[in-house]
């Protein structure tokens, strides 16, 4: 299978190349060329048989194709439980059981899997340029740590994540650099995607992505869908609906795509914090980029979503048939807070912020009428947001494993302006 950009001005090219590269050489991303016919999916696999199965007409041809199980096992080696919430026929799927507590563990090792078996073709050092809203950069940072041949360079909006997050992102050092940028997400994107972009700067240090803009990190994670959807058709003979906490779209694309190729999902729905551009457009107003607005949601504090050009790509730049087919709203603090209080009072459940506005989503539906299976996606682990979830809920959360040790370990992360030449300098050292 070949892959072309979204914006249809660079030739195509084969998986292990897109993935390297990360970014198109013309700016956009990368897509197949065509979408493969649906997928003969069983359920009663294990969750790395389910994500190598739907995944292996995108790996046809390419030299990994024989390497997919592999990577799938090593990516997918925790569970995403199918769980049921308090109220009738409400699901949560779990997604934050991996090492660094949120769902893009799953992309994030897949991507690092993938990468090291590609390290024999590569003549000199690959640095990975990521800029974070707060769980991307510690699962990529986790994901890469002491990978030979790879350094990881990551940007977060300093003062606009949680203390955890900012703790885990500076806490592995080695091949891992930590930079804070005195800005917003957005900064850190725009940032990330011009040194993608600099020609010279990639014949002088050879760079790629690891933010959902990469095929890399965006594929796999159709693999926890289709397994959850399978699942529960198994034991309910129905479809699964979802709805989805979504920032830069990834997770959310991931769904859409997995559903094109067979995994028994019915609706999907994106909820969001504060932070507009996608539930105007879907309400039927014109996707209009804007500066991101700061919520207790961090992770979704996206102006610009990066994914949404392929969302695009996929209706065929059919605005109206693409705004028919999602409904998205938007959720704000005081809600959030609200139904992360009111949920722990009544079910004894904890959400993290941004599955919270999932969960508020669902029951707005449910008041609406909307009938069916639906799950929730916990995109992270709550006990990351503690300085948010444990005063609603009046005591302390307990912290899982994995994120205790990295918490343990001391952390920093290097100061910069939201200034290109900055970037360059670190990206040369």
């Amino acid at each position: 299978m070949k892959y072309v950009s979204t914006r249809n001005q660079s030739p195509a090219v084969g998986l292990s190349q897109a993935i390297a590269a990360g970014l198109a050489p013309d700016g956009g991303l990368y897509v197949p060329e065509s979408l493969p016919e649906k997928r003969q999916l069983r359920a009663g696999a294990t969750l790395a048989e389910s994500a190598a199965a739907l995944l292996r007409p995108f790996f046809q041809g390419d030299g990994l194709e024989g390497d997919l199980d592999a990577i799938c096992r090593e990516a997918f080696d925790f569970d995403a439980p199918l769980k049921q919430l308090g109220t009738p026929n409400d699901h949560v799927l779990e997604l934050f059981h991996g090492p660094t507590a949120a769902f893009k563990d799953f992309g994030a090792r897949f991507l690092a899997s993938a990468l090291n078996r590609l390290r024999k073709e590569r003549e000199r050092p690959l640095t990975i340029v990521v800029a974070t809203s707060g769980d991307t950069g510690a699962a990529v940072a986790a994901a890469f740590h002491r990978q030979p041949g790879l350094r990881v360079v990551v940007l977060y909006p300093d003062g606009r994540v949680s203390p955890r997050q900012a703790h885990q992102l500076g806490c592995f050092g080695d091949n891992v650099v930590a930079l804070r940028v005195a800005g917003s997400f957005d900064d850190c994107q725009a940032l990330a995607k011009r040194a993608l972009n600099d020609t010279g700067l990639q014949a002088k240090a050879p760079l790629s992505s690891a933010n959902s803009i990469s095929l890399g990190r965006l594929l796999p994670q159709m693999g926890y869908y289709a397994h959850a959807s399978l699942q529960h058709w198994e034991q309910y003979g129905k479809p699964l609906n979802f709805v989805i906490p979504t920032g830069n779209l990834g997770n959310g694309l991931a769904a859409v795509l997995a559903r094109s190729l067979g995994a028994p999902i019915e609706r999907i729905m994106f909820s969001t914090n504060a932070n507009r551009v996608l539930p105007e457009f879907f309400a039927g107003g014109d996707y209009v980029p804007k500066n991101s607005v700061a919520t207790i949601a961090n992770a979704m504090d996206v102006g610009a979503p990066s994914n949404f050009e392929r969302l695009r790509w996929l209706y065929r730049e059919d605005d109206p048939a693409l705004r028919d087919a999602f409904v998205t709203i938007s959720v704000d603090d005081e809600t959030i807070r609200r139904t992360i209080q009111q949920r722990h009072q009544r079910f004894g459940e904890i959400f993290c912020p941004h599955t919270a506005t999932a969960v508020h989503m669902l029951k707005q539906l449910r008041g609406e009428g909307e009938s069916g299976d639906w799950a929730v996606v916990a995109t992270a682990h709550p006990a990351k947001f503690e300085s948010v979830v444990e005063p609603l809920l009046g005591r302390s959360l307990e912290v899982p494993p994995a994120l205790a040790e990295l918490l343990a370990r001391p952390a920093s992360a290097e100061p910069i302006e939201p200034d290109y030449d900055a970037l360059s300098r670190c990206l040369m050292a």
